[in-house]
């Protein structure tokens, strides 16, 4: 699928109705999916947000298995006949997800911003758990390896005011811990993207503190944005490699288990509910520029 205005070209795979492709004036700003560092765009993460305790988790007294993020990113969606519109055909077996449900997104372009609505419909008749998130990639402009910086994180409320978030965690394993850790922010609140800024994994701000992050180039410049006023968490993560020229920027409604759970679904963090019938709607976007 191809949406397309006076600005902005996007490019959707049909395989997770994931972006893979999104620039301004011919400009690319969506990473490359080169697999030496990372082999994504920016998928969808459903209904999984991060990894699960031992790849499994437990609903009526049963375990299922489950792979990091859900699989929604590794399925087909198809066009609904409506612009921007894709619908998830192919799901999985009650073994691995035990819910009758619904799952589309719609993309719109609006000027320099693309925006992004993922539409969740609990066709069951049990409640429904599950979680959602965006984990789209950006490239670093001008990216030398041979820089200490290449580019900072500027972080905004809901009200869209300029934050310093002080509260997060990191991954271990794929797992949730809270690290006791030096602040990485500078005294104006933005995070440098160094070559040592994701050595303990991806950086997660959560309880709702951030709403929009700005990335900036080297000489703080701003590139573009991501705004999710619904997030409940934001991960921040780069592969921990050299040369690597890119950032991810994630909104979730979800996180990644703790590294000692044992619940079962529903006591996840940031887990949802959705009762026979309801709808849960979630939505980010992307500024350029």
């Amino acid at each position: 699928m191809i949406l397309d205005n006076d600005i902005l070209h996007v490019e959707i795979s049909e395989k997770g109705a994931e972006i893979v492709s999104l620039s301004k004036h011919g400009v690319q700003y969506l990473w490359n999916a080169d697999a030496n560092y990372w082999n994504r765009h920016a998928p969808i993460l459903f209904p999984i947000v991060g990894r699960l305790c031992e790849n499994k988790y437990r609903w009526g007294g049963r375990e299922y298995p489950m792979n990091q993020h859900g699989f929604a990113r590794d399925s087909r969606f198809a066009p609904t006949g409506n612009r921007g519109e894709m619908r998830l055909v192919e799901k999985p077996s009650k073994d691995v997800y035990p819910f009758d449900f619904d799952l589309s997104v719609c993309y719109e372009l609006e000027g320099n911003r693309v925006k992004a609505l993922w539409k969740v419909v609990n066709t069951d008749d049990q409640e429904m758990c599950f979680q959602i998130g965006a984990h789209p990639g950006f490239m670093l402009p001008q990216y030398d390896e041979n820089e200490m910086i290449h580019g900072y994180l500027r972080f905004y409320d809901k009200k869209g005011n300029r934050i310093d978030p002080q509260e997060h965690s990191s991954l271990e394993d794929g797992l949730r811990v809270h690290r006791a850790v030096p602040q990485t922010l500078s005294e104006d609140g933005e995070l440098a993207i160094m070559g040592l800024t994701f050595r303990h994994g991806a950086i997660i701000y959560e309880n709702g503190q951030v709403a929009a992050v700005e990335l900036l180039d080297q000489n703080r410049n701003k590139i573009l944005s991501v705004q999710c006023d619904q997030a409940e968490a934001f991960g921040i993560w780069a592969p921990y490699k050299m040369g690597c020229p890119f950032v991810c920027i994630e909104p979730w409604c979800g996180i990644a288990d703790r590294k000692d759970f044992t619940g079962d679904i529903s006591q996840r963090d940031y887990i949802h509910k959705l009762q026979p019938g309801g709808t849960f709607e979630f939505g980010y976007s992307i500024t350029i520029g």
